[in-house]
Order: structure tokens, then sequence, then C-alpha cells
């Protein structure tokens, strides 16, 4: 609970349950008899329990937060005691003009690239959250980049003279055309003070934190951009990109540019895939006589396999730059929590906090594997990186850890993609090792449900045909020179049927046809399981006890792997990535450090993935590196908001743009972290990612505000740091249909 300094109060597991004790509350099962608060069986089974303060039956509702009464806002079961309903996170995961026209190319409409004339003249979008506005955020003038940057008598020479359909009088542009300085941390510049100038100049809603008026030896009066030399010098950045902050993963613009015009080439994407089609033919032939073989001798295909006819088929294959076994070394162990790919929030001002807090591994945002060969901007952006995020794993030594892994190298951030065919994301992973350096390893998503995405034949569709997954995936390895390749996948694409099993298996082992012609096994590091179907998207709760076996599954193969050694069966070791030993990382409603600790000792995961638990409570990650509760006052927990914007401006910009992308950013954020439910006013332990709370008061007003689900509360908490919404600024929560529109 919150101390008389409005501090946050690390509360352990029992610490809590003995507080509840003393009040009356303790925890008992069904026959009355007392049951340690962490058992798995009580925590993953719905169930009926405890008595309230006074001695009566206070039942644990499946679905439903249990506050404390005296925060209660109405009588439980009254019909002003529900808050607002089940939040729809399918709507959530779905949002994003990004995934509706992954390319241009392929459309309904035959490939011209236009958008049917129904649609256009009636402005209709089609699929999940397309209809979302966000309005504009501008100054009311528009200053000319010639002055934007530069002393009030020394601008640049601008091209269009008095033709310049912007401004060109700076006092005009001060006085009239944007809106005032924000007050707001300090008064100063987030950017100026991380490096000593701000490349926003005069358009800066701070500008007077770096700027001055002189005095001239002709008695004019100059307004003049200011410098601070110290912090100026430590700022190594290239200036091609001074609109970044202690950023990695730059891709200059005219990398972009070669390839949005093909001017840059993939040269072992393309040896690869030629290979791959130049072979296609001679292996069905091939194996489609082996099946005629095993059929006429009634024995198994792998048993009817030509020892001489194996080889001949190996010599045939050219040898790729990298093995898997040659790559870099990976580690995932208890102490390394990941941060999940997340869509719209999974962006670096996000990350960057969760990793201050304790998150250990961290995903891009899923990046369109064909724009990026493209060179659109806005999908290269996805693979920016902050510097925090490039320093080593923690490692405490508590896992497998694989000969020749070098910590040091082990960096956090990594970027995952989607593609729908082997050339693309082969071609996707080639320019991305060219391009960015920094990266832990490349991940492919075969786990998004987006419908749009599925209909194009990437996320959990990928699902569907695991010889193209494994080709996908062994191209990949073809060509990120030492950066390891993961996936992350799901249970199956309909509920009630998983294959998710046998996928595994393919991918540790590799189908028979692959490691018989040479090409080995898909050569992944670490595998993600998702415990849901795609059909389940994000209802119902996870299955971990799915994951448990798959987990189990791979402690098999591993012994079935040593049972195939000096066979011809047996897999080439240089195609096993990590030595053979593929992590295994478990995903789905972990909401809080007893969740993942009883993951990692039930289900025997290496690690979890943390996706929505993280958006609702990013110390999270603080609650496992100390395995015990933090009670997060509101105070707190708003000082985590303020990061969030000043690390938002600090990436998208201090000026009246910046500021509105921040804020449409915060807001989605706060979208999901409004259904925090403070520990200090739950009757039972631990929390349920699924239940949701009746009306409630927190302990105090800003608990309450922060705690409120009206979308314009969201608004004034963005208001406290990013001042009011620019005139033309909208927002519509992905959540609910309301939306909220600046008044002029």
């Amino acid at each position: 609970m919150a101390d008389a300094n409005n501090e946050a109060v690390p509360l352990k597991q029992e610490e809590v349950v003995g507080q509840q004790t003393n009040g009356g509350v303790e925890k008992v099962d069904t026959n009355g008899k007392a049951v340690d608060a962490l058992s798995p069986r009580k925590r993953d089974r719905p169930h009926i329990e405890e008595t309230d303060s006074t001695g009566n039956s206070a039942k644990r509702v499946k679905g439903v937060a249990s506050i404390k009464t005296e925060y209660l806002l109405h009588p439980v079961g009254s019909k002003e005691d529900a808050k607002g309903g089940a939040e729809n996170d399918d709507a959530a995961e779905a949002g994003g003009e990004r995934y509706q026209n992954v390319d241009a190319r392929d459309n309904r409409d035959g490939g011209n690239g236009k958008k049917n004339k129904k649609d256009k003249k009636h402005g209709k979008q089609n699929g999940q959250n397309t209809s979302r506005t966000f309005g504009h955020s501008r100054d009311k003038l528009q200053l000319c980049a010639t002055r934007a940057s530069y002393p009030e008598f020394s601008p640049r020479e601008c091209q269009f003279g008095d033709k310049c359909k912007f401004e060109h009088n700076l006092r005009k542009y001060l006085t009239q055309g944007r809106r005032e300085d924000l007050p707001t941390f300090g008064g100063k510049c987030p950017v100026y003070e991380a490096r000593g100038y701000c490349n926003l100049g005069w358009k800066c809603r701070f500008h007077k934190s770096h700027s001055e008026e002189r005095e001239l030896e002709d008695g004019r009066k100059e307004l003049v951009l200011l410098e601070d030399p110290e912090k100026k010098k430590a700022d190594q950045q290239p200036r091609d990109f001074d609109d970044e902050v202690g950023v990695v993963n730059l891709v200059s613009k005219q990398d972009k540019i070669d390839l949005s015009r093909r001017r840059r080439g993939t040269p072992k994407a393309d040896a690869y895939i030629e290979w791959v089609n130049k072979i296609a033919d001679e292996e069905r032939k091939h194996f489609d006589s082996q099946h005629k073989t095993a059929e006429q001798r009634n024995i198994d295909v792998e048993d009817s396999i030509d020892p001489d006819a194996k080889d001949d088929n190996r010599a045939q294959f050219t040898e790729p730059p990298f093995r898997p076994s040659e790559k870099r070394r990976l580690y995932y162990g208890p102490e390394t929590p990941v941060l999940a790919p997340l869509t719209t929030q999974g962006n670096m001002p996000f990350r960057r906090l969760c990793v201050e807090l304790g998150a250990q591994v961290t995903w891009s945002e899923m990046a369109m594997g064909l724009p990026l060969i493209q060179g659109e901007k806005g999908e290269w952006a996805l693979m920016k990186a902050h510097e925090s995020e490039i320093r080593p794993v923690r490692f405490e030594n508590k896992n497998t850890v694989i000969r020749g892994y070098d910590n040091a190298r082990d960096i956090k951030f990594g970027a995952q993609i989607a593609a729908n065919k082997p050339w693309v994301a082969t071609k996707t992973v080639e320019v991305l090792t060219a391009l960015c350096p920094q990266l832990r390893a490349i991940d492919l998503n075969c786990g998004c449900p987006i419908n749009l995405l599925c209909e194009k034949g990437m996320g959990s569709a990928m699902l569907d045909s695991h010889a193209r997954l494994e080709a996908t995936l062994r191209g990949m390895n073809y060509v990120s020179n030492d950066v390891p390749i993961t996936v992350k996948i799901r249970m199956g694409t309909k509920d009630g049927q998983p294959t998710a099993d046998k996928l595994i298996k393919r991918l540790v082992l590799g189908g028979y046809e692959a490691v018989e012609s040479g090409k080995g096994t898909a050569g992944v590091a670490a595998i993600t399981l998702h415990g849901r179907s795609k059909q389940q998207r994000y209802t119902k709760n996870a299955d971990w006890s799915y994951i448990a076996e798959c987990n189990s599954l791979i402690a098999r193969l591993k012994q079935e792997k040593n049972a195939r050694t000096d066979t011809i069966a047996e897999a080439d070791p240089r195609d096993l990535a990590n030595e053979g030993h593929v992590y295994f990382v478990g995903n789905g409603d972990c909401y809080s450090h007893v969740d993942y600790y009883n993951h990692i000792e039930n289900a025997k995961v290496d690690s979890v993935m943390v996706a929505r638990g993280a958006l609702i409570k990013p110390w999270i990650f603080e609650e496992i590196e100390k395995g015990q509760y933090l009670d997060k006052s509101a105070t707190e927990r708003l000082s985590y908001v303020e990061k969030f914007a000043k690390y938002g401006l600090q990436t998208w910009g201090s000026d009246e743009m910046g500021i509105g992308t921040t804020r449409r950013f915060l807001l989605e954020w706060l979208s999901f972290s409004h259904r925090y439910v403070p520990i200090g006013l739950l009757e039972h332990l631990p929390p349920s990612i699924q239940d949701r709370p009746p009306r409630f008061k927190g302990r105090d007003d800003l608990e309450t505000l922060m705690a409120s689900e009206n979308y314009k509360d969201w608004i004034k908490i963005s208001e406290m740091f990013l001042g009011p919404a620019a005139e033309g600024f909208k927002f519509e929560p992905k959540h609910k249909s309301n939306s909220y529109e600046a008044e002029g």
C-alpha cells in the first residue's frame, strides 16, 4: 500500500495475504482448509473462495475483480455496478492502415493500386478500426524550413522567394502562427536537455528554453537559437539523423530511396531463391518415386531413403555463408522476461520505459516484409531502437547456456517481421541485417490473428502450411549472416484442434524431405508459443497446459535427435542453431510475478513473454525481478506517464506535430493502463488479466482519475504534460466507438 510519502511499498505475496488475514480474509479451499496463495491449482482454476471482512461469504466470481467494499461506488450486483464490460482486445490489436494495403500490387482491383470507386466515393474502409482518424496537429501558420533552425537575420535562401506558401516572418510566426510554449517539464525542451540542441528550432513548443534575443552592434535585436557545447559534443549521432535522440538502427534516406527504386540488390536471397526453384521439380519427382517404392515394399518412407541419393542431393546444395550453428548464441532464462511485439504500443518510448522497469528482451512492432523491401519510411521507422535496448540482457546463469555464448553480444532488441512467401521473408532479412546492425534476432510472426493479414497469407495463416513455414525460416537463416532466426506461433488456426506440437517437431528435427535433400532443419534458435488458437484470438484463457506439453515434446525431441546420430536421418549439425538447443518461450495472460514464475516452474518454459500485462502495468518486469507485488501509488504511476510523454517528444519531436503524435500514442496506452486495479484495493490475489472490476474509487482523487474508463479523462491526463490538444486533434479509442474531438 502507499505510505505517507505516496511511494510504492513492495508487498510480497505472503505479506499481502497476511494483511488480509488480519483483516478477517483468509484464503481457503472449498473444504475450508487454508491453502498456499501461490498454489498453481488455485491460480489456474476458476473458483469460489474467501470470506469478507465481516465474516460473510465473499465469492470470487470468474471474470470479476473483487474490490474491497469500502472502495465500491455501488452495491455489488446493482445495474450501476458494472464497469463498462469486457474490453475488446481483438479490436485493439487490429488498428492501423499499415495492415490494409500490405502490397499495392496485390488487391482485388487487379493490381492497379486504385480504390473501388464506390468505396472511395463514400470514404469507406474495410476491416476493424479502419475508420479511426486522429485529425491533425499543426501550427496556424507554417514556418518555412529556411527559417526554422536559423537566426532571425541569417536564414537560408528560400528557392521560392516571395511565392513561398510558408511563413518567412519569424516574429509574426512566434506571435500569431503558433501556440504558446508549454510550461511542463519545467519549461525545458526534452530534446535540448538530452542533446544540447533542438533540431526543431523555432517550431519547438519549448523554444524559449533554447533561444534568446541579442542586441547587435547596430542596435537591432536578433532572435537566435542556443546550443550547449558540452552536451552537443557528447552526442556522437550523425547529423543526417538530427531528429533522433540516442537511437540506433537508423537507416538513411538514400538507402530507402535505393530500395524503393530497386537499386539495392539482395544477391544472397536471389541465389537461394534461384536454387530452391531449380531443384523444386527434381525433388517432387524424387519424393514421388520414394512414396511409390515405400508403398510397394510396405515400409515407411524414411526407411526407403537411399543413402547414396541423399549424398548426391546434398552435393548439389550451395553452401551458405553462415550456417545456423555459426550464428550468435542466444540465452533465455528466468531472469530474462520478454516484452512482446505489440501492435501500435510496441513503440520506442514504451519499450524504453519497460526496459527501465526491467524488461530484458524487447521486440519491434511487427513490420511488413514487402514495404521494408520497397523502402517505405514508416515501416523502417519500426526498426529504430533506443540505446538502452542494445545493452546485454541480464545473465545469471539460471538456465541452459550454449557453448560459445557471449553475453556482451546478446543485446535486448530484436526485429519481428511478417511475410507470406519465402522470397519476401528472405529478401527482408537480407536488407534488415545489412542496414540494421543492432539486432538480437529476427523473429517471424506466425501468430497474429488479424484477418487483414491472414487473408494475405501472413501471421497465423502461416500455420496452415508447415512445409512452407519451414522453407521460409530456412531461407531467412541462409541470408541473416550471424543474426539468429526465431519464430512466434499459436496453438493452431482452429479452436480445439491444436497443431503446434507437429509444427514444433518439424522445426526442431526438420521435415524428412528437407533433411534428406541436404537442406537441413529450419535452424531456429527459439520458438515462442502463444497458448491460444487463431480462431480464439484474445478471448478465453491461454492454455498453459498445452504449452507445457509442447515443452515436454521438445525435451523428447532432443532424445530422438540423439537417437538419430550416425543414421541417414540425422540432420547436418551445421544446420542446428545453438548446437541444437531450441529455447522455448511461453506467451499468454501473464499479469504478475506469480503468473510468471508459475509458468516457469509448471510449464518448464525457458522464459515468458508479456504482452497486455505490460500495457496495463509496465512495472510487472520490476515485480518479476523483485519477486513481489508492488503497490504503486497514483503519483508514481503518473510519473511513468510523464516519462512516456518525455520520451515521446524526444522520439517524435517537440513541435506541434510531434506533440500530437506523442499524445495519440499516450492515449492508446492509457486505453489499456486504466484497467489496472491497485493491489491494495483487491480482496483476492493473484489478480487475473481477464478480470474486470466493478465501478470503484481510488485511495485518492488521482488514483480514481487514472482508473477512469472515460476517454475524456485520458485527455485530461495527457494535458498534464502535453498541454491542451490542438484544435484539429481527434481521438477514438480502439476499444470503443465513442471519440474525442478537440473543441476550437
